[in-house]
């Protein structure tokens, strides 16, 4: 039973957070207190979540539709959503809903004028107000060919006079909590707070930079056998060869205190919804674009067209409004970021105007045993003519080279080689994954036997028939998700042209309402049905 009040929707929305950066989801060194609380109580955390995209922007401009980033082209970090792309925002604004959000949203198209004010009512513009020294150690990246050079790892960085290290994400937080506690009217909000962390590069300060502990960190992903060219081509590029265990730790740990500053980040806002009444009428969605390799497969921060549970497999836990049922805890049953879409229209009671991919989870959240999907995708890469869709050509500028002194210089770089960036799907039933390749190499993992994902299965004879079964699997899911036509209408001939048409056999007296049929957009038969009523 619903509400007579909308519900809230409110959205906290980490960057590059992976599922396992959660001590509930099986990490035994990570220290998520407050969110692994959240789930036992009062939401449901889905296991086994998935982006459709590795990247930020393609999986944003997913998760907010409803569609996969194949649908419209929105598959790079170059191309977002237009004046014609409508989002949960704008849908919920134009339902009658206050839609506050702060700048990080990689969504919308930044040259379009106007357009975020065409998907929210306000937005709070946090860049360059945050304060901090940052990293302690000013020569963190060494010379180039330093093994840290391409790393993205800061470390510990420095705090103020009172201790603390405030960042975008710290004045969003805050900025965010301010107007729910001074709403600008009385309608329901939806709030979407897109951070920063725990996205590269690897710095916090403390408490949280010594918060974990190293000894307690599970074994990294080793660079296995068959894996996908890309990672080979990102191995050569960052010249981290000469890490150690140590190192990697060091990163990990950083990483998951990174983790845990979101953590209280979320508990702040939560905190601040029980103390002004609106906890419980309010939809709260706690969920990441995509993860982060953090050492797994010997590498640092992500790619876009590998598809390992480090780079796909996000946290993503919901609390529903009051009115819908729940059973909190974790639930195995499969979900993908589009559900998102869904579920949040759900829970506020908008039916989308066009068609659109997302499965409610409402059923889910009330029986956690409850299953709604057996397959998952992810996609990513590109054909070998799309340069338009590699991160080099894009950000090379008029020289057209990018400075090996950029950080991303190892990612961008690799994505020039089209073998490397070949354009690549992911489907995963049960315990199996399978990633098929236009171009370069297929992969297939038995996830009960290869949790890790180190021993590429695909030419193992004993897997041909799932291989196939998964293959088939993956066409229905393209030709059931190739595009999606608008529900409007469009004339086949223009006014001008039906009166011409018809003009000859139409009577004086029946002009004007002839006239008036072809401005309603009637057909020829019913012209020709209603000029035999004048015969």
């Amino acid at each position: 039973m619903r509400n007579e009040k909308r519900p809230n929707i409110i959205i906290f929305n980490p960057d590059q957070m992976r599922a396992d950066a959660l001590a509930h989801l099986g990490n035994p060194a990570s220290s998520t207190t407050f969110l692994d609380e959240f789930s036992n109580t009062d939401a449901v955390s889905f296991r086994n979540a998935y982006c459709q995209n590795p990247v930020c922007v393609p999986s944003r401009c997913s998760f907010f539709t409803g569609l996969y980033p194949h649908v419209s082209g929105h598959r790079t970090m170059q191309y977002l959503l237009h004046e014609e792309d409508s989002t949960l925002f704008s849908e919920l604004k134009e339902a009658g809903y206050y839609v506050w959000m702060n700048d990080r949203n990689d969504l919308l198209a930044g040259q379009a004028s106007g357009l975020e004010h065409q998907h929210s009512d306000e937005i709070f513009f946090a860049t360059g107000q945050s304060e901090g020294a940052g990293p302690v150690n000013k020569d963190f990246r060494g010379k180039p060919g330093d093994k840290n050079y391409y790393s993205h790892y800061e470390g510990r960085l420095e705090t103020d006079r009172d201790g603390r290290y405030i960042s975008d994400d710290d004045l969003s937080v805050n900025a965010a909590i301010e107007r729910l506690k001074n709403p600008v009217d009385d309608r329901p909000i939806c709030m979407f707070l897109g951070l920063m962390y725990p996205h590269t590069p690897y710095g916090v300060e403390e408490p949280y930079f010594s918060m974990i502990d190293s000894h307690k960190l599970p074994p990294r992903a080793s660079k296995g056998q068959g894996k996908a060219l890309m990672q080979e081509r990102l191995r050569e590029l960052m010249g981290m060869q000469d890490y150690t265990e140590e190192d990697y730790d060091r990163v990990r740990t950083c990483y998951l205190g990174m983790c845990r500053k979101v953590d209280d980040q979320f508990r702040r806002l939560c905190e601040a919804l029980k103390e002004i009444g609106e906890y419980d009428n309010s939809a709260i969605f706690f969920f990441s674009d995509h993860g982060d390799y953090t050492g797994d497969y010997d590498l640092v921060e992500k790619a876009q067209n590998t598809f390992e549970d480090c780079l796909t497999r996000v946290p993503f836990l919901i609390k529903p409004p009051k009115g819908f049922k729940t059973d909190p805890g974790i639930t195995d049953s499969f979900a993908e970021l589009v559900d998102f879409y869904a579920t949040a229209m759900d829970f506020a009671g908008v039916v989308p105007g066009r068609d659109q991919f997302g499965k409610s989870l409402a059923q889910v959240l009330a029986d956690r045993s409850a299953v709604i999907r057996t397959a998952v995708f992810c996609e990513g890469g590109r054909m070998p003519y799309e340069y338009q869709c590699d991160e080099y050509h894009a950000a090379s500028g008029l020289n057209g080279e990018i400075p090996e002194g950029s950080m991303y210089w190892p990612r961008q770089t690799a994505q020039k080689d089209d073998l490397a960036h070949a354009k690549g799907t992911m489907i995963r039933m049960g315990d199996y994954k399978y990633v098929h390749r236009f171009g370069g190499k297929h992969e297939f993992y038995d996830l009960e036997k290869d949790p890790r994902e180190e021993m590429n299965q695909y030419e193992d004879p004993d897997y041909r028939d799932i291989i196939m079964q998964m293959r088939l699997r993956m066409l229905d899911w393209y030709q059931e998700t190739c595009d999606v036509v608008p529900r409007s209408y469009d004339r086949r001939m223009s006014a001008e042209a039906m009166w011409k048409r018809f003009k000859k056999k139409c009577p004086p007296e029946a002009e004007e309402s002839i006239k008036a049929m072809i401005q309603d957009g009637a057909g020829p038969a019913m012209i020709q049905a209603a000029l035999k009523e004048y015969a």
